[in-house]
């Protein structure tokens, strides 16, 4: 047994004892004698270890941080105040589990009770707080779901970014940019200028779903405007692992350069209910984990909750807006901004029928609306997982599903009878006149006619090939009806492939060979570029040739070809490529093909990489072998050339891992500028991979990586203790704390710990004790 250390707290609210056992990877098990009390201790528990997060996700959902950082942060907290969830709350919380009101309600008082706590000893404050000179606020149940602003949505961006492609440029442009699937015909909605579109049109939208950045940026900070989000999961029948039972496997990809963490571990056990897995500190609940009868992971499922809407108004009052022939008035709503240091500043939020307005444009009569299904009632992120979390097999699992809202999820499901499942989820607008691809005038002409029934939308239970898995690609069955749509923008399959391709091959699999495979490095873009590379006939002499050839694909850490590989097609090959088909079609293809190929890894789109060199057509001109030999002739021995400017020029130090590293840094860096280096920043560390490997390790134009698995887990069904995970930095929230950054380096090597459930293995691995009484 670890050598144990015991706090004592009193906590109001409680009905009884409540112990938190904090083992040695620092994952607080937590055991209550009463369901809402295990809630109420959970709460309590994620102030003391990641407070100044929590008090920072609210403070920004909310729109408050120019309460305690200043006049600069104002318009941002405008824009989180257009998109908070101004419902009914008795409709919202119904729209969940039951008793999901009851269970927020318990989190949020088990969280105002540190809080309290550090109040009467500030002690108790973390550093942030000290430094900085403001105290942590009080939460509202309410906060916890009327805050939206921090989920992953789709796809307004993905609009934008067609309608400027087409505004400015030819059509062919937009089909090198993004592949769209199924394929469609792309359509202009009748009604649409996209002249009126100006580039800015997302700026409070951006403001209002994404972080604030504090200070420059330093060296080693991910570069790049979007990150890459995306997951795998997947789940094997016992007929293909070494046990016989069922292993499911989850890595969700999230930003990774965050200290502390977006996930968080936890274990509640109470009578009746017993989950261990991850979620987000400040919310109540698991999402991704087990509870002793079910398993279950997400991925995202590309659903396409919103719409841009564009508006005619009223020259005579640009606060009204043309509907179904007439003007109609927009909702005003006026809110103070408290602002540190400042006058309060009051700001002006403008509502359509459809949603806030983002953008207006007087001296052309136009107003610009985000209509987004994730401001509907039930639809904030992740507290769906309320019901299903207590699910005790799949009816009722699937039960719960039926409720779930957002983020749109490819949940994968195993229980201990052997069941192995896939169910997507997620409220899917129904657009019975356009696609969803492009913005649409507002002018009542494209209106949602309501929502897909949750049994209309995809998933499968136990196939015969006895494995099932997702990776973000457009999965949707070959026999899906083409009238329902669930979006057009979907990930490049790549992940998905190579999955496919491991899983099938295998039948012993163990939740050790699984923590592998979400490790895997071996990247289906460069073996099939190579492959045809080797068919090509290339001068054997072209610096670079020979060690690419003789490359297995895999982007490992210590492989000097995988750095090749890596600069050579985001940087030469690609824009050669896109230049390539662009030749005839623009005045200037090489910078057409450098606006529509950053060097950010994923948002370049590798099928139609992919396509240009395997099928290339007539795009790459009459000969188009003679043009892949002429480019490949150019542009890799260019790329060698970078590669020594970048490592040096021996080439026996040359690895991967030397450029593309992973560093987890504290937002506010720049501010604690008294604090120790070392508490603010962990890494760097050689990673490999890339954003089209199953590892995924998606990077920008420096490539320090930018978007991964922070949070990984593997499930062994029945044997709950041989379960596996990781949590990188760490579990602690708390700067200098042993668990902040424990996990770091571990999770750059690809490792993970074991995810102890039984109360034995877990007494065993305790190291602190936390008694809560009431």
């Amino acid at each position: 047994m670890a050598t144990q250390s015991r706090t004592t707290y009193t906590v109001p609210g409680l009905s009884g004892p409540v112990e938190i056992l904090v083992d040695r990877w620092g994952v607080p098990h937590i055991y209550a004698t009463d369901t809402y009390d295990a809630f109420r201790a959970q709460g309590f528990n994620a102030a003391r270890d990641r407070l100044w997060q929590i008090d920072f996700w609210r403070r920004r959902g909310l729109g408050r941080l120019a309460e305690v950082f200043g006049a600069e942060h104002v318009e941002r907290d405008r824009a989180a105040r257009l998109f908070l969830y101004r419902g009914d709350m008795r409709q919202e919380w119904l729209s969940y589990g039951s008793d999901t009101k009851r269970a927020a309600t318990a989190f949020v008082e088990g969280v105002n009770a540190f809080v309290e706590l550090t109040r009467r000893d500030p002690s108790l404050l973390p550093v942030e707080f000290r430094e900085l000179g403001y105290e942590p606020a009080l939460w509202e149940p309410a906060d916890v779901a009327r805050i939206r602003s921090h989920g992953l949505f789709y796809n307004v961006r993905d609009e934008v970014a067609r309608a400027r492609t087409l505004r400015d440029l030819p059509r062919e442009v937009e089909e090198l940019r993004r592949r769209r699937q199924p394929e469609r015909e792309l359509t202009i909605p009748e009604g649409l200028d996209l002249d009126l579109i100006p580039d800015d049109v997302l700026a409070v939208y951006d403001l209002a779903t994404s972080a604030p950045a504090f200070g420059p940026s330093a060296p080693l900070d991910p570069q790049g405007d979007v990150l890459p989000e995306g997951s795998n999961n997947w789940v094997l029948a016992g007929s293909r692992t070494r046990s016989g039972r069922p292993l499911l496997a989850n890595d969700p990809h999230r930003a990774a350069a965050a200290l502390p963490g977006l996930r968080y571990i936890a274990h509640l056990s109470a009578p009746g209910f017993d989950v261990i897995g991850g979620g987000e500190p400040a919310l109540p609940g698991i999402s991704i984990g087990h509870n002793g009868r079910i398993a279950f992971g997400l991925t995202i499922f590309a659903i396409d909750q919103e719409d841009l809407y564009v508006y005619e108004t009223n020259p005579d009052d640009p606060q009204s807006y043309r509907y179904e022939n007439r003007w109609e008035p927009m909702r005003r709503v006026t809110e103070t901004v408290q602002v540190r240091g400042g006058e309060p500043v009051e700001v002006e939020l403008l509502f359509t029928r459809h949603g806030p307005v983002i953008h207006q444009d007087p001296v052309r009569h136009t107003a610009f609306v985000v209509r987004a299904a994730w401001l509907e009632p039930g639809m904030a992120p992740y507290l769906g997982s309320m019901d299903y979390m207590r699910a005790r097999n799949y009816d009722e699992f699937l039960a719960a599903m039926n409720r779930w809202g957002a983020p749109p999820e490819n949940q994968v499901f195993a229980d201990t009878d052997g069941t192995i499942a896939w169910k997507t989820g997620g409220l899917t607008p129904i657009r019975p006149n356009w696609d969803g691809t492009l913005p649409v005038p507002g002018d009542g002409r494209y209106e949602w006619a309501g929502f897909h029934d949750a049994d209309q939308l995809p998933g499968d239970v136990n196939p015969e090939q006895g494995f099932l898995a997702t990776a973000n690609e457009c999965n949707l069955p070959a026999d899906f009806p083409a009238d329902r749509h669930i979006t057009y923008d979907w990930y490049a399959p790549s992940r998905r492939h190579r999955l496919d391709e491991v899983l099938a091959e295998t039948t012993d699999a163990t939740p050790e060979s699984m923590v592998a495979l979400q490790a895997d490095f071996l990247s289906v873009p460069a073996r099939r570029i190579l492959a045809k590379v080797r068919e090509l006939a290339v001068p054997a002499d072209t610096d670079g040739l020979a060690l690419l050839l003789d490359w297995d694909a895999t982007l490992a850490a210590d492989s000097a070809a995988a750095a090749v590989f890596e600069v050579w097609y985001r940087r030469h090959l690609r824009p050669a490529l896109l230049a390539g088909a662009l030749d005839g079609h623009v005045d200037d293809p090489a910078a057409v093909a450098a606006r529509i190929s950053p060097a950010e890894d994923l948002l370049a789109d590798s099928r139609i990489d992919l396509e240009l060199v395997e099928h290339p057509g007539e795009r790459l001109g009459p000969d188009p072998d003679k043009f892949l030999v002429e480019t490949v002739a150019q542009t890799l021995p260019a790329a060698v050339a970078e590669v020594a400017a970048l490592l040096g020029p021996d080439r026996a130090t040359w690895g991967w891992g030397r450029l593309h590293v992973a560093v987890a840094r504290h937002p506010l860096a720049a501010l604690l500028t008294d604090l120790p280096a070392g508490h603010l920043a962990a890494g760097p560390e050689p990673r490999g991979g890339s954003g089209d490997t199953v590892g995924n390790t998606a990077y920008g134009p420096n490539f320090v990586q930018s978007a991964g698995s922070t949070f990984r887990l593997v499930v062994d069904v029945g044997e709950w203790d041989s379960s596996l995970a990781m949590n990188a930095p760490g579990q602690s929230g708390r700067l200098g704390d042993p668990h902040a950054a424990d996990l770091f380096g571990p999770w750059a090597r690809n490792e993970a710990f074991p995810l102890l459930y039984s109360r034995e293995q877990v007494d065993a691995a305790t190291e602190h004790v936390i008694e809560l009484c009431p």
